[in-house]
């Protein structure tokens, strides 16, 4: 799992808008940042590492929501938590596929087909959450998620 990233200028006297604004940046450059290939269905740790983005990022939204414009900052935080769903319902079928890789080989050979049927079952979900995924990613490209952190961090005082 990607480590979260220290909050550069951060400092105790900040006013809480100032703080907010850091925060949200650098949690926002963390899920952008996470997207690369999360796609590719051979490394189910992309996956991982963009829902765990994203829910730091969804965190300190509602810690700091007080310091936000309202509108803007509800529809952002309603973004972040609608990819945050989509990558939880990849994530699902990839940590059930690699748990049943793993026990397969360890099951007799005569049961190896039974566990291999559900592990295509199993792919199939992970397809067709990964097209779910990808719709999500779209939107987020199209609704400029990026750019809509940015103005919300902007607004409250700090440059993202």
């Amino acid at each position: 799992m990607a480590k979260a990233r220290d909050i550069p200028g951060l400092d105790g006297s900040d006013p809480f808008r100032l703080a907010a604004a850091k925060v949200v940046a650098v949690r926002g450059d963390e899920l952008f940042e996470q997207s690369f290939n999360v796609l590719d269905t051979s490394d189910i740790e992309r996956v991982h590492d963009m829902r765990v983005a994203t829910r730091r990022l969804r965190a300190v939204l509602e810690i700091f929501a007080p310091c936000f414009e309202r509108s803007l900052h509800r529809a952002v935080l309603a973004d972040v938590k609608a990819l945050a769903d989509a990558l939880g319902e990849r994530r699902d079928p990839d940590v059930h596929i690699d748990a049943l890789e793993g026990f397969a080989a360890a099951v007799a050979e005569a049961d190896r087909p039974g566990v291999e049927s559900l592990v295509a079952r199993l792919r199939e979900e992970q397809a067709a959450a990964n097209a779910t995924v990808a719709r999500a990613l779209e939107q987020m490209e199209r609704s400029d998620l990026r750019g809509r952190l940015e103005a919300l961090c902007a607004a409250a005082g700090a440059v993202a």
